[in-house]
């Protein structure tokens, strides 16, 4: 369990850096960024998907009433698929997507959090507060039809900021946690 904890922390590390180049790529290049983002960010969910899937039956996840990574695999690869093939509407659904990928990692650290405050951590202050700003940054971005690219290009960059140090807490404390 320990080693399956683990490796996921060093992929929400992963993610967190790839959303920072992309919220980067956003800020300086804003009229080529949507196009190739659309491939980029196709091909990260079909992996991630992919990932979640084989993960899935390689951890016995069938046998586990509440594992649902086939599940979170099935759809990172459908939306993957969407991203990539309809790269004329990818705007909008590029600003749902992000919204609705910060709105839930802010709401897995939050239960994060809340673990963290179970076990006695003095740090799960720290982290409560940093997914509740993911939580504000995804639902500001999901209900802003007028967003500028410019201005989701800098909410993922703190938006990533904030998951590497919420990932960084955790992989300190997964020793703790189990």
């Amino acid at each position: 369990m320990k080693n399956f904890l683990k490796k996921s922390g060093w992929v929400d590390i992963l993610v967190s850096i790839v959303f920072a180049i992309i919220g980067i790529f956003m800020i300086v290049k804003t009229d080529l960024a949507i196009k190739i983002i659309s491939y980029v960010l196709g091909g990260i969910f079909m992996t991630m998907g992919i990932v979640k899937t084989i993960d899935y039956f390689l951890s016995n996840g069938k046998y586990d009433f509440y594992n649902y990574d086939l599940i979170y695999g099935i759809i990172a690869i459908i939306i993957g698929l969407i991203t990539i093939f309809c790269g004329d509407l990818i705007e909008s659904m590029f600003r749902i997507m992000i919204a609705l990928w910060i709105i839930y990692s802010g709401l897995i650290r939050l239960s994060l959090s809340l673990k963290l405050h179970a076990v006695q951590i003095d740090m799960w202050n720290v982290s409560l507060i940093l997914s509740i700003i993911m939580i504000v940054s995804g639902v500001y971005i999901l209900f802003q039809n007028g967003a500028l690219i410019l201005t989701i290009g800098i909410i993922m960059l703190v938006y990533s900021i904030i998951d590497l140090i919420e990932s960084v807490i955790f992989m300190k404390y997964v020793d703790e946690l189990l």
